[in-house]
């Protein structure tokens, strides 16, 4: 890496809310409600908000760069200021390069032309030329998987051919830095693993750079070396990924102390609402283990349910999952073979795993209830940030289990002759 491509400095957005400073239903529809309503050309108190305030970054050529942060956090108004498509409202960005970006299905393509003519299109903004243009076809044909519609309009495409195209156009035409929104979530599991392996090659081969924005922490955590974490318009954090996305993670509520009650009130979840999870906690069957869960040791998980009426919950579930959001461990009282009655108000149950085959590390927890016909009244994969520990652990050499998501215990012999 020879140098700088982005630098940032005081970045700030302000926009107006309402069309004239004031709440929308506000405006005058009359001449009469124009007169009725007049107010002096000012700005009146709380009409502005800041989308993104202060920021200040660098980002090194060849790097991949995380942006993460909860919705409204500002980071694609961060990204369309580095895209030149809005201009801040004070600061200012240099930007080293051609910039490809992917904010939203369909950015920069015009929808009455075809496929075709949108990589020319697109490749022309970039300042190529057409034998250049040319040169790339097929590559992004390939990558894109569009070839039987490449000369169609694309406002005849499903949104993810719409995404598979203009992901391969801003990929493929060589800009130094490429920047990619949340946009890749509209893509199917495939699609996006194959773009986040693009994303690492043109930054690792091709020494380009890379801004990736995404609420998928794994897909994160595997792609970039660095991340900025945004709150409410501002840089709170940047850094390591592990640590920015720990910091993420616990600044949501989702830390917790071992054998801590949970309180899931704040919690977003989905269900009908008939019975509802109202709080949770870890308590590790070891006291050497201060109730910390641990690695291949019990585990007990207590629930707070509260029900609207007397109850028959066909399946009530713990379950850990990786921060990609894979399924790890799942205690599911469905494989009991049992249903468990509610009683109207609170009830507390208990859910004991006699092993935890997970080895120590940060997962989140979630939890499902369900009738005994399947529908959910109550579910969430992420109502807690959970650390699972090893009992005894006392630093390296310690236990030699390999760095998977299971324990995996293993010796090592040399054979002699």
């Amino acid at each position: 890496m020879s140098g700088q491509a982005i630098l940032a400095e005081g970045l700030g957005k302000r926009y107006q809310l309402g069309e004239d400073g004031r709440p929308r239903g506000l405006r005058a529809n009359t001449l009469r409600d124009a007169l009725t309503n007049f107010r002096p050309l000012r700005s009146q108190p709380g009409s502005w908000i800041w989308a993104l305030d202060d920021v200040s970054f660098t980002v090194a050529e060849g790097e991949i760069l995380g942006v993460i942060g909860g919705n409204g956090a500002g980071k694609s108004t961060l990204l369309k200021i580095l895209s030149r498509i809005t201009e801040p409202s004070r600061g200012w960005a240099e930007i080293r390069g051609r910039v490809g970006s992917l904010l939203e299905v369909g950015t920069g393509f015009h929808s009455e032309l075809t496929g075709r003519e949108n990589i020319f299109l697109s490749g022309a903004i970039l300042g190529m030329r057409r034998a250049e243009i040319a040169g790339k076809l097929d590559s992004i044909v390939e990558f894109a998987e569009v070839e039987r519609f490449l000369d169609t309009p694309v406002k005849r495409y499903s949104s993810g051919m719409y995404l598979r195209l203009a992901f391969a156009v801003a990929a493929h035409l060589e800009p130094e830095i490429l920047m990619v929104d949340e946009v890749l979530a509209v893509g199917d599991a495939r699609f996006q693993r194959k773009c986040l392996g693009k994303m690492r090659e043109v930054s690792s081969r091709e020494g380009r750079t890379v801004l990736f924005v995404s609420h998928n922490l794994g897909a994160v955590q595997r792609l970039c070396s660095r991340c900025l974490l945004l709150d409410g318009g501002a840089l709170v954090a940047q850094g390591p990924t592990g640590e920015i996305v720990a910091r993420y993670l616990a600044g949501r509520g989702l830390a917790t102390l071992p054998g801590q009650w949970i309180d899931l009130s704040g919690v977003e979840r989905s269900g009908t609402g008939e019975a509802r999870v109202e709080a949770i906690r870890c308590v590790g069957g070891d006291p050497a283990a201060a109730f910390q869960p641990s690695s291949e040791r019990s585990l007990e998980i207590e629930l707070t349910i509260a029900a609207d009426a007397p109850r028959e919950a066909g399946n009530i579930a713990v379950t850990f999952y990786d921060t990609a959001g894979t399924k790890l461990v799942n205690a599911d009282t469905l494989a009991l073979g049992r249903t468990l009655a509610l009683r109207p108000g609170h009830n507390r149950v208990v859910l004991r795993i006699e092993a935890l085959h997970l080895n120590p590390g940060v997962y989140m927890l979630g939890f499902w209830i369900a009738s005994p016909a399947g529908v959910p009244w109550d579910f969430t994969d992420a109502a807690a940030r959970i650390e699972v520990v090893e009992a005894g652990w006392e630093g390296p050499g310690r236990r030699p289990d390999g760095d998977g998501v299971v324990p995996c215990r293993f010796e090592l012999r040399l054979e002699e002759g």
